[in-house]
């Protein structure tokens, strides 16, 4: 077998951190649907677990084409001896996988509702997306840098779709707050605020309202006075002549 070049073995590098990554998040979605209630959310969810083991199965593939072998996270030194370094991989492999199935466990009692759950979810969520668009916006960079086309078009490919999936939850995120204040809140409280704000603001207009049309008769009043005053003068003006 073909040495793998410095240039490969950092691209496999690169790649292995994403494919943990996505193994990681199989599991947690797969975790997160089973709490969810909301239907639109839900279905988008498990569109993004099918995205997700397609993108691994992806990874995977690129890894193999370049001479290296997909492992959940290598923490294996450059120059371990073989033995001791598939046998480290093998154990930070395992390790990766049961945090990850212990988090759907710990995410199914997170909240104090089920509408708290899927925000804290979605929350999760949104902040795992981020990591991955930098993982994959470095792969791509990387394999821009050193020429590796293949490597690049499936980063940049990958890394489209967790932007819009990232899209699509931060505008899932006020949706559920709110789902939450109607769940957790009684509408009297959600209501006191608004409402004494939105009556202050009435009255304060209605006495704005109220004084001008005040300052506005007066100065009618005024006005006419004047008139009458300037007319009784002409009157008397013209008796005299």
């Amino acid at each position: 077998m073909a040495e793998v070049t410095a240039r490969d073995a950092k691209l496999i590098q690169y790649l292995n951190e994403a494919y943990g990554k996505e193994r990681e998040l199989e599991t947690a979605l797969q975790a997160h649907i089973t709490m969810t209630t909301r239907t639109p959310y839900k279905k988008r969810l498990q569109q993004h677990l099918r995205e997700t083991k397609d993108h691994a199965r992806r990874v995977n593939r690129r890894i193999k084409e370049l001479g290296g072998k997909a492992e959940a996270i290598p923490a294996v030194p450059d120059r371990a001896p073989d033995a001791l370094g598939e046998a480290a991989a093998a154990v930070t492999t395992a390790a990766s996988r049961a945090l990850a199935a212990a988090k759907g466990p710990l995410h199914a009692i997170r909240g104090t509702s089920n509408a708290e759950k899927m925000l804290k979810n979605a929350k999760t969520e949104y902040f795992n997306e981020f990591e991955e668009i930098a993982t994959y916006k470095a792969i791509e960079t990387l394999a821009e840098t050193v020429g590796d086309r293949e490597t690049q078009r499936l980063a940049r490919a990958i890394r489209r779709e967790e932007e819009r999936m990232a899209s699509f939850l931060e505008r899932q995120i006020p949706t559920l707050t709110k789902a939450v204040a109607q769940t957790e809140i009684p509408a009297s409280e959600r209501r006191t605020r608004g409402g004494r704000k939105r009556q202050s603001t009435s009255r304060a207009r209605s006495t704005k309202s109220r004084s001008r049309s005040a300052r506005s008769g007066s100065t009618a009043r005024r006005s006419s006075s004047r008139r009458r005053s300037k007319t009784g003068s002409s009157s008397r003006g013209s008796k005299r002549s």
